[in-house]
């Protein structure tokens, strides 16, 4: 009971002492006897003008009371407008956040079945390929099989005497063909290609990141200019083009370029911007590739050294993108060029590279560049 009693009579005091504190009736200071008409806003009470000169709240920050009684009144009509704005904003973030919440699972709901449809391709194309295969094997053996049986009956007629032989019936009268090559004994490799195999294969590499390759600007060719960054080669007309210092490296012909990337191993992609380019050529060569003179040995595309992809005159057998993409994967001994922005498998060359294979380019026409 004292508790409950001492709290109501502490409700009641600073009831009160608000009630003094923001009522307009006037008071006086007990320390200089005036009208306490201002509002020391660091100690929280009324004082008189004397405090705010002489007294101990000349350093505080003061307002007329008058003032002060007005902002409260203000603030205390205002904040019903402050808590419905600031509800209406809470609502309107928690029904935004609903709107992302309900996309982000149509998003995921869209890729699942996307997913989904990836998936049951692959199995399909799995399932057929281990088909194909498993027939190939099966007539490989059956083929083996044959030609065992023939192997074992040519030995025995050659080692079976010639008497025997002459009243011997049946395949001995008849007599046995030469043993020749067949190539009913060879495995069929095309019966595991797959075309959705390999597009899906090199749309999972192309996600990760591009190869670090610029232009080797020791194997530029007079006709073209490298820039700055060594990423951007631009075709020159033979008026504006100077005799660099010679190096046996350099193309001094065809207007050529190599990448400063050798590659043996793993899988290497990039990206060039051909821009307004009419006419080049993207691909891979051997080091080994001629660089001297008109010939073909140092014509990309024209010898066994270089595999690339060409453009003139707008003459594709694709329609042309502003960039094309090359993919290199070693393991696989597989050349892929693809659109980079649909990943899309444009070409594809599987070679037994024999070394070292670099990135090879030609621009008759405007500039190309290579995309980090």
């Amino acid at each position: 009971m004292l508790s409950r009693k001492a709290a109501a009579t502490s409700v009641v005091t600073t009831s009160d002492s608000e009630s003094v504190k923001f009522s307009g009736e006037s008071e006086l200071c007990m320390e200089h006897e005036s009208d306490l008409d201002w509002f020391c806003s660091s100690e929280q009470k009324r004082i008189c003008l004397h405090c705010t000169i002489v007294g101990p709240c000349q350093s505080h920050i003061v307002t007329p009371l008058v003032s002060r009684v007005t902002g409260v009144r203000v603030s205390a009509q205002t904040f019903p407008e402050i808590i419905l704005s600031r509800c209406s904003l809470f609502v309107e973030t928690v029904g935004k956040r609903t709107m992302q919440v309900s996309k982000a699972s149509g998003a995921r709901e869209q890729v699942v079945a996307q997913v989904s449809v990836v998936r049951e391709a692959v199995e399909e194309e799995e399932q057929r390929l281990l088909e194909a295969v498993q027939r190939e094997e099966e007539r490989v053996e059956q083929c083996l099989l044959t030609q065992r049986t023939r192997t074992r009956l040519v030995h025995t007629l050659t080692n079976t005497p010639d008497i025997q032989l002459a009243v011997s019936k049946g395949d001995g009268q008849r007599g046995v063909d030469e043993p020749h090559d067949t190539d009913h004994l060879n495995l069929n490799a095309s019966c595991s290609d797959s075309k959705l195999m390999r597009g899906l294969w090199a749309s999972a590499i192309l996600l990760g990141p591009t190869a670090n390759l610029t232009f080797d600007e020791r194997t530029v060719s007079s006709a073209l200019s490298l820039s700055e960054d060594l990423c951007t080669l631009t075709f020159l007309p033979k008026w504006s083009r100077q005799s660099p210092p010679y190096n046996p490296a350099r193309f001094d012909c065809w207007p050529n370029a190599l990448g400063t990337l050798a590659i043996s191993s793993g899988t290497h992609s990039w990206v060039i911007d051909m821009g307004e380019s009419g006419a080049f050529k993207v691909g891979v060569c051997y080091s080994s590739m001629g660089r001297k003179g008109s010939g073909n040995d140092s014509r990309l595309g024209y010898n066994i050294q270089s595999w690339v992809l060409s453009k003139y005159n707008g003459d594709f057998s694709f329609c042309h993108p502003k960039s094309l993409g090359l993919l290199l994967d070693w393991p696989s001994q597989t050349l892929i060029f693809y659109d980079p922005d649909s990943s899309a498998v444009l070409h594809s060359v599987r070679h037994a590279f024999s070394g070292p294979l670099l990135p090879a380019f030609a621009v008759a026409d405007c500039s190309v560049s290579i995309l980090h």
